[in-house]
């Protein structure tokens, strides 16, 4: 009876579930001894558990009346272990948990080993770095360096880097001449040439030539003396034509018809313009007069697109007076306050080119009789002389009344402006020093001036 009932309690919950087994006081002797003897024998190499901990409570062990309460279930006493030399008979082999029986041929990992690899799985492991073989290596992160923002310069500075060329030349050339000499007459017509040679016109060259006669005439002379009087007499015959560029808004549209040769920025100019206008808030529209080319076209459109303008534009090879018929009535019904219109510059054909300019101010001048109001020039500032044969021609065809030098960059040479304003005496609005929007600029008689002779600000 009482190796039966130990047998019972090793092997509970093993053949049923518990709420299925008879409580022991219910068996006969008989009855234990038939279950006794179906209970099959295990191998000691199954039963022998991982963990000393018995999973079973003493409370069950110690009841004669069965498996014990609930609350008496939670509690888990140390069981001493058997020494390590002595193996544990079948009776002493800890019971297995309800279902383990399935597990058996894994075994049945106790729940303090199970926290014991978490937790040592949770400790980083140190990872050795593999050995590259000869002629390889691990990348290396690159630490991009800090961008280094270069200040924007100043307007003046931006101008006296694009006359640079002219400057640089005109004044050393002047520090050579009057090394070690006085002011005399051979002195004198030497500085006339050099400044006629620097396109300043032979007026501004006798004007400088003149105030330093009368100053300095008879005593030594420096460079720096002549650059300061040449200053002084430029600014002189620029300032009656640095004027701002006058709209008459009662006008609507007031129209600007752009000219001049190409590859002189009409178009970058118009774009720029346009920035600037509506900017202000003002509504402006730019037409795509220059046909002949599909660049400026597209170009003109970009711009547009940029600014925020209305843009028109008509098919390669159209009539550019048609066009200027049409984006004149299309600026009125829009109600835009500026309508700039670009056009071609062929000077190879002079002729044609002349025609086609003459078509659109009479096409523009039956819409509004003082259409186009402002005719406005590009001179390109680095081809010298050929500046001045283009105001001639532009002038007389098309009636020019206003000038934009652009390309003022280093290769430069300004000084036809100061020939060109001394002879024909017309308004220079704008001047640019580079592609960008910000490099268009109302033109400064004093800063212009103090750039060419090459003196600071």
């Amino acid at each position: 009876m009482a190796l039966g009932f130990i047998k019972k309690v090793f092997t509970f919950g093993k053949e049923k579930p518990i709420e299925q087994q008879a409580p022991e006081e219910h068996l006969t002797p008989a009855e234990a001894a038939a279950i006794e003897a179906e209970v099959e024998p295990r191998s000691r190499e199954e039963d022998l558990p991982v963990s000393p901990v018995d999973p079973v409570a003493p409370v069950e062990m110690e009841t004669a009346g069965g498996p014990a309460a609930d609350d008496a279930r939670n509690v888990v006493e140390p069981v001493e272990s058997e020494p390590a030399d002595e193996e544990p008979s079948e009776e002493e082999l800890p019971p297995l948990l309800p279902g383990a029986e399935e597990n058996t041929e894994i075994g049945i990992v106790p729940l303090s080993l199970l926290e014991a690899e978490s937790e040592a799985g949770t400790e980083s492991s140190p990872v050795s770095e593999p050995v590259l073989p000869k002629g390889f290596t691990t990348r290396v992160e690159e630490v991009p360096e800090p961008e280094v923002v270069t200040p924007r310069m100043t307007w003046y500075q931006r101008l006296r880097a694009g006359l640079a060329r002219t400057s640089s030349q005109l004044t050393g050339q002047i520090t050579a001449l009057f090394t070690k000499r006085k002011l005399d007459e051979e002195t004198l017509e030497d500085l006339e040439d050099l400044l006629i040679q620097s396109d300043l016109g032979v007026e501004t060259a006798m004007r400088i030539t003149g105030a330093l006669s009368a100053e300095r005439y008879g005593k030594d002379v420096t460079g720096e003396d002549v650059s300061r009087i040449m200053a002084a007499e430029i600014s002189k015959v620029l300032s009656p034509v640095a004027k701002p560029l006058q709209l008459d808004l009662s006008h609507k549209p007031h129209v600007i018809l752009v000219v001049g040769v190409n590859g002189t920025g009409k178009t970058t100019t118009i774009g720029k313009l346009a920035a600037k206008l509506s900017g202000s808030g003002l509504k402006v529209m730019l037409a795509a007069g220059d046909t002949f080319r599909a660049a400026a076209i597209e170009q003109l459109k970009i711009w547009a697109d940029r600014t925020g303008s209305e843009f028109i534009g008509t098919k390669l090879g159209a009539d550019a007076a048609g066009l200027a018929y049409d984006a004149f009535e299309q600026a009125r019904a829009k109600k835009s306050d500026v309508l700039i219109i670009d056009t071609a510059g062929r000077l190879q054909n002079k002729a044609e080119l002349m025609a086609e300019l003459e078509k659109i101010v009479r096409v523009l001048a039956k819409l509004d009789p003082d259409a186009p109001h402002t005719v406005l020039q590009t001179l390109d500032a680095t081809t010298g002389q050929n500046a001045l044969q283009q105001v001639e021609i532009f002038r007389n065809v098309a009636g020019v009344n206003g000038l934009i030098m652009t390309k003022l960059d280093g290769t430069a040479r300004g000084g036809i402006l100061v020939g060109i304003a001394a002879k024909h005496k017309l308004p220079v609005y704008f001047i640019g020093v580079g592609e960008g929007v910000d490099d268009l600029e109302p033109f400064e008689a004093d800063d212009f001036a103090k750039a060419i002779a090459g003196l600071t600000h």
